[in-house]
């Protein structure tokens, strides 16, 4: 055996998958399924995808629940989840992308969700709740190594990205819920 066929020398190039673990990659499939699915929510309010019944008609729903002007609203409900979605899905400025996320979800409690009660199955919270929960969560433990956000300071999650997720997603709604 030449030297050169030997085993015994150190791999120099790493892996992208270096250090990946279980929870990388369960993060990542969280961060998919609910930014992917916001995300095309929020398409079907703005741009009238997946069946969606586009921003004329989404419009007019949020007048009827007391949002005025309705489509200006729908843009920003609809972009909410569009972006938020599409953010929490890359994990690209993931405590941002939450609160997009929460505020929208806090904005369907109060106005739609609320008066039903818990379950689903009665028109309830309990959707809502779930992407809350998750958007928080996400924050708090940082979108994983599987994520564009892997660069930065907020990357790792924390507290602080907790609380700024779910801080600017309350008074976001807040603002929306007093106009």
């Amino acid at each position: 055996m030449h030297s050169s066929q030997t085993s015994t020398r150190p791999e120099t190039r790493q892996s992208p998958w270096t250090g990946v673990t279980a929870g990388d990659v369960g993060l990542l499939l969280v961060r998919l399924t609910f930014g992917l699915f916001m995300a095309g929510h929020g398409a079907q309010k703005v741009f009238g995808l997946f069946g969606g019944p586009g921003l004329t008609a989404t419009g007019k729903g949020f007048e009827s629940l007391g949002y005025r002007p309705g489509k200006v609203f729908a843009v920003i409900g609809g972009l909410s989840e569009f972006l938020g979605g599409l953010g929490l899905a890359a994990g690209l400025l993931t405590p941002l992308a939450a609160a997009a996320l929460i505020g929208v979800m806090i904005n369907a409690m109060a106005t739609v969700t609320g008066a039903h009660g818990l379950w689903e199955s009665d028109g309830g919270v309990e959707y809502n709740v779930a992407i809350t929960v998750v958007a928080i969560a996400v924050a708090a433990l940082g979108p994983g190594r599987l994520a564009l956000d892997r660069l930065f300071p907020w990357g790792n999650g924390g507290w602080a990205e907790a609380a700024l997720a779910l801080g600017l997603g309350g008074i976001g709604a807040a603002i929306a819920l007093t106009l």
